[in-house]
């Protein structure tokens, strides 16, 4: 198998499950060396109190033809972040790729409270965890990242900016927190440019992450059972699927034609071939618009 990316060193920051351990295995799949980040450990889990750790991304990564390195950071402490990036300097002396994928926020909003009736608290540290932690990771990599032409920044979110734009996302916090990500890429390409280097906002589609298995009691094997009291899942992808459309950005001599824009896993794939795991190209943002916003049957024909 071709490995595009050896020799080439990721940070995903966020990488414990979900997208980012998505990510981080299929960068290491192209043969990237790849820094997995994240709170909880082995020895010690995050308040999301979830079974999946960084040392088992680190240890897929490794399994997927990369090589994985586990390394426990909360992004929010500026310090820790700090050595983070030394440690890469001192070890590898360069950074190509960035992913922020730093989340967490899943227990933090109401899908019901107005902004007036949510917690300001679980509010705020929901922007926190989904902004600070994106601006503190950047503050102290890209001066890494810049040093060798090509770099890339890839802020992870959910929603296009297309549709973001047009769309409610659900509750006062979480629509500001989506929205500042899709800016941030678009801050970062800005001043990334005149230095060669590329930045774009990325998101997967109805991801099929660990907690969204478990919230509708099902696994991988048999998320198709879920179908009957969520139909529109059927549009649904796994965490490589946005994983392999890193992989291509990361890959791509001319990723610089992207910088700035609002890209998602569905568009990616019909424009570099890749697939997802069963071979399908889900396009979840144009079956959101077309058929469920319209209020259609659920129907993934022609989408995926």
């Amino acid at each position: 198998m071709t490995q595009p990316l050896a020799g080439k060193v990721a940070l995903v920051a966020g990488a414990t499950r979900g997208a980012g351990r998505g990510i981080a295995v299929e960068l290491g799949a192209a043969g990237a060396t790849v820094y997995a980040t994240g709170r909880s450990t082995r020895r010690q889990r995050s308040e999301l109190d979830r079974p999946e750790t960084i040392e088992e991304t680190a240890e897929l990564v490794t399994a997927a033809g990369g090589t994985g390195i586990a390394v426990p950071v909360d992004h929010l402490e500026r310090d820790q972040v700090h050595e983070l990036i030394e440690r890469i300097d001192h070890t590898h002396a360069r950074l190509d790729i960035l992913v922020n994928d730093i989340w967490g926020g899943e227990k933090l909003f109401s899908w019901t409270d107005r902004l007036w009736e949510h917690s300001l608290d679980d509010g705020f540290r929901l922007l926190r965890l989904a902004i600070d932690t994106h601006i503190i990771t950047s503050h102290y990599a890209l001066p890494l990242l810049i040093r060798n032409p090509g770099a890339l920044v890839v802020e992870v979110t959910d929603g296009t900016a297309e549709y973001n734009a047009a769309n409610y996302r659900a509750t006062f916090f979480y629509d500001l927190a989506k929205a500042s990500v899709l800016r941030m890429a678009y801050s970062q390409a800005q001043e990334l440019a005149p230095l060669g280097g590329t930045a774009v906002a990325l998101t997967p589609g109805w991801l099929r992450s660990e907690m969204m298995l478990d919230a509708f009691g099902v696994t991988e094997t048999t998320w198709r059972d879920a179908l009957e009291r969520v139909p529109h899942f059927g549009i649904s992808e796994t965490p490589a699927f946005v994983g392999r459309a890193v992989a291509a950005l990361a890959a791509d001599p001319d990723v610089a034609r992207w910088s700035g824009q609002s890209l998602s896993s569905g568009q990616l794939a019909r424009e570099y071939g890749f697939t997802d795991v069963d071979g399908s190209q889900p396009d979840a943002w144009r079956y959101l618009v077309e058929v469920q916003d319209r209020g259609l049957p659920a129907d993934p024909t022609g989408y995926r």
